[in-house]
């Protein structure tokens, strides 16, 4: 009774653990629909994703690409992303606490919105290319196009077209 009992529980535990990598999505592709979510900016103020505001969505995976990115895009004035209606979404998620003390007040000084993307779940929606920006073209809350910006050499114009 109680060796049928471990077998069933552990047939149960090895077909969650093996049915939660299959829920697993895979990141946004041409067609995809954006999730709805929350998030905080550079000064804590809410951000909700708005389907029908959203024509872009730019996000930025590690530390040196947001620093080049932010720094184009500080060029750019502070109203540049929303007259383009565009997004910009910084990968916090996995930062170490000493880290966020000098990162998040440096970024408070841009005078671009930034949200601070800090959701592993959130981020890994997102697609990736090394020491790119990812931008998601978007019409109603669908990809309609997947881009990579080098902010180091481009400018983001390019792709907000």
């Amino acid at each position: 009774m109680k060796t049928s009992l471990i077998k069933k529980s552990f047939v149960v535990l090895c077909s969650v653990v093996l049915g939660a990598g299959f829920l697993r999505a895979e990141p946004y592709v041409e067609g995809a629909t954006i999730k709805a979510f929350t998030a905080k900016d550079q000064h804590e103020q809410e951000y909700r994703f708005d389907a029908a505001a959203t024509r872009y969505l730019l996000v930025s995976h590690d530390m040196d690409t947001g620093k080049k990115a932010n720094g184009a895009l500080t060029a750019l004035g502070k109203d540049h992303l929303s007259e383009k209606q565009a997004v910009y979404v910084a990968n916090i998620h996995g930062m170490p606490g000493i880290g966020r003390m000098f990162a998040l007040p440096k970024m408070k000084k841009y005078s671009h919105r930034i949200i601070l993307g800090d959701d592993a779940a959130l981020i890994a929606d997102f697609p990736e290319q090394t020491g790119k920006v990812t931008v998601l073209g978007l019409e109603k809350g669908k990809v309609v196009s997947v881009a990579y910006w080098d902010p180091a050499t481009e400018g983001v114009n390019n792709f907000l077209k």
